[in-house]
């Protein structure tokens, strides 16, 4: 009995050992981290969970209202990015390059690409690695059962998922998030 209780104990003060030397060694690290870090890991988690794909759980989607065609949710997209002065900056039809590839008709399938030049600019002064976020694409995609649906990477993975930003770079990063979340249900409903 003295045994199993002794290697408990000592169990229990290389625990407490290793738990002082990480938190050491991590405590100036952990205090940078964003506050919202938990929650958006939490989301992430809870969606990876659900889905059991990692894709699907780092993306927003919108389901499109039926009846609304291409052209309507494209010219809604437009037209809300412009009014919260988020500039269209192009477009790649998938579709067509795989039908251009293939000889044979596909579903359809675009990326949408919007931008704001300033904060973009905030970005790339802040860390180059961030241009591989921008411009911010929404794509348009024609699921297999024919109904249309808009994606979008969750931002709010780079905006709080490590360090936090700087409080400039970050309000700017929100609006933008917001943004595209607010263009993205408007256009899903044909809003203008």
């Amino acid at each position: 009995m003295n045994l199993i209780r002794n290697l408990l104990a000592a169990i229990g003060l290389i625990t407490l050992l290793a738990l002082a030397i990480g938190a050491a060694f991590l405590g100036p690290k952990l205090a940078e981290i964003d506050p919202d870090a938990p929650r958006v890991y939490t989301d992430f988690v809870g969606r990876l969970f659900e889905t059991g794909d990692p894709g699907v759980a780092m993306m927003w989607s919108e389901p499109v209202q039926d009846g609304l065609s291409v052209g309507d949710v494209i010219d809604s997209l437009k037209s809300l990015a412009t009014s919260k002065n988020l500039l269209f900056v192009g477009e790649s039809p998938f579709y067509k390059q795989v039908e251009a590839i293939t000889g044979e008709d596909y579903r359809y399938v675009n990326f949408l690409s919007f931008c704001d030049a300033q904060v973009g600019k905030m970005m790339l002064e802040y860390r180059d690695q961030y241009s591989g976020f921008m411009p911010c694409r929404i794509a348009l995609v024609e699921g297999r059962d024919g109904k249309l649906t808009l994606y979008s990477m969750n931002l709010d993975l780079m905006i709080h998922g490590g360090q936090s930003l700087p409080p400039g770079l970050k309000a700017q990063a929100l609006r933008v998030r917001d943004t595209i979340r607010s263009i993205m249900a408007g256009a899903a409903h044909g809003e203008f």
